[in-house]
């Protein structure tokens, strides 16, 4: 299968990556389990994941995603055959949120127990903090890259001027460089990464992971009527698409 490098990483990637966000809320555990050796089996080698995922399902409280993943990973011993990748910064609740050091350096480490491995592939920043200055984040991705933790970063929900001065940041203290961006695009959805994200993605030479690739499932053809939208768990993230 043809693969493709993620920015300057050495992570040769298959054209398709699979999002993890339904592990654990509407996909159980068997289903999940399923979708992991179609996908793998096909030849696809990365998973997206976030230590969020997923929280808002009724009685979760976030990491349900990574568990399911680790314990695939566990029962097909398939860890040298794929990539991994997820994601710190959102609420989870308790005051566990943010970019601050010290948080996201307990993070990463919850994350690694939960999928079962010593290194997670690319790790991502998955909402801004601006409250943290973006030094402090860097330093954090930095003492996890030399710990093997951590092989590479990205991230995602950021502004441009905020990816920029990261990059400046980690170009000046020796940090890690974000090497990809996580950003919301599609076939219905372009503008707002064409217009603000594209040229940097192309100056920086940064990957590029879309999500809501499918626009949460609209793109899949499931949802035509105003009447389909009900029969969903996402039908209303879709709503907007209707005219």
């Amino acid at each position: 299968m043809h693969t493709k490098r993620l920015g300057n990483t050495d992570l040769e990637v298959a054209p398709v990556t699979l999002g993890g966000n339904v592990f654990g809320w509407t996909a159980d555990e068997k289903t999940s389990f399923e979708i992991l050796d179609h996908f793998t089996g096909a030849g696809f080698n990365l998973v997206d994941t976030a230590d969020v995922y997923s929280r808002w399902a009724p009685g979760n409280k976030g990491g349900e995603s990574e568990t399911v993943i680790g314990n695939w990973l566990k029962k097909t011993n398939k860890r040298d055959k794929i990539f991994i990748s997820t994601k710190v910064g959102s609420d989870l609740g308790d005051g566990k949120k943010g970019l601050r050091k010290k948080y996201i350096l307990e993070a990463v480490d919850s994350s690694l127990q939960r999928l079962q491995t010593d290194h997670i592939d690319l790790y991502q920043t998955h909402f801004d903090d601006v409250s943290v200055p973006v030094e402090e984040t860097l330093q954090a991705y930095d003492e996890m890259v030399k710990a093997g933790k951590v092989r590479w970063i990205g991230t995602s929900n950021m502004t441009p001027e905020r990816i920029l001065e990261s990059i400046a940041a980690s170009k000046a203290n020796n940090y890690p460089v974000y090497q990809t961006l996580q950003p919301h695009y599609n076939l219905v959805d372009r503008s707002g990464y064409e217009k603000n994200y594209e040229q940097l993605c192309l100056d920086y030479e940064l990957g590029v992971i879309n999500y809501f690739a499918l626009a949460s499932g609209f793109l899949t053809g499931k949802y035509r009527t105003q009447a389909d939208i009900s029969k969903h768990t996402r039908g209303d993230q879709v709503e907007k698409y209707l005219n």
